[in-house]
């Protein structure tokens, strides 16, 4: 006769139930919301005109061009089903060349290195520095107290991103606290391919997304997912910033490597030294 199940142990077997089964489920509300939220911008508010070439911002924007920025911003992505998250077979398939990111100039004294390169892929580089280091232990708090930090004014607010609403939902359905640290409970989120969505005002706007594995571990059960994550980032002061505006439309998740991750146009990224 088997020996009987302790409450404890019923607590495991749910909180690993509840992590292994929301990942895909929480990628989908995520993406259904963010383009609720895409959706409501464009739908709300006049289409702005195609900015023509050369730019030519308005007067009261402070030198940027605000038609051009939240129309890529805005821009829809590769639309995938939730099911691409899932581990699933590598393919050899390439969306491009790598694309090399470069090394961080400031480290001394930074959770989250800054210092990129005036470049697309300088961006690039500050974006996966961000979801690196604030998606690190899971919290939700965490990683809003990152995005703060990088955030101008007027950028978008981190609880309406998709890393922020993955990390809560998760949680929730764990039967986890909503923030702080969790006895047993561990979480990564290592990039490893990108893609530039677009650049607009001279190169000083960027659209960049990162792909990655989202890998959360509780009292045992362990669990990876193929997150990813689209920002706008404006140069300013010498550094890359979440910039005002509309929240990026939401960023393709797919296991990284597959042909899934391929088709929405995600590339290898090689880190610089």
């Amino acid at each position: 006769m088997a020996p009987p199940v302790t409450n404890q142990q019923q607590r495991r077997r749910r909180a690993g139930l509840g992590l292994a089964a929301i990942v895909v489920m929480v990628l989908a509300v995520v993406a259904m919301a963010g383009a609720l939220v895409v959706s409501h911008y464009v739908t709300d508010r006049p289409a702005p005109a195609p900015a023509p070439p050369p730019s030519r911002p308005d007067p009261d924007s402070g030198g940027w061009d605000l038609a051009a920025e939240h129309a890529l911003a805005s821009a829809p992505m590769a639309a995938l089903p939730a099911q691409s998250a899932q581990p699933q077979p590598m393919t050899t398939e390439r969306a491009g060349e790598p694309i090399t990111v470069p090394a961080p100039m400031q480290t001394a004294g930074r959770w989250i290195t800054g210092g990129f390169p005036a470049t697309p892929e300088g961006a690039l580089g500050q974006l996966t520095a961000l979801d690196e280091a604030a998606m690190r232990g899971g919290d939700p708090a965490t990683y809003a107290r990152g995005f703060r930090e990088l955030a101008l004014p007027g950028a978008p607010q981190p609880d309406t991103t998709g890393l922020y609403s993955l990390l809560r939902s998760m949680r929730s359905s764990a039967g986890l606290p909503p923030t702080g640290a969790v006895l047993d409970l561990t979480a990564n989120y290592q990039v490893t391919h990108g893609q530039i969505k677009g650049v607009t005002d001279g190169g000083r706007y960027v659209v960049a997304c990162v792909l990655g594995q989202f890998s959360v571990d509780y009292q045992g059960q362990t669990l990876t997912a193929g997150v990813g994550d689209c920002q706008a980032l404006r140069h300013v002061g010498g550094d890359w910033r979440i910039s005002p505006g509309p929240l990026p439309a939401p960023a393709p998740s797919a296991w990284p490597g597959s042909a899934d991750a391929v088709h929405a146009g995600y590339r290898d990224l090689k880190r610089g030294g």
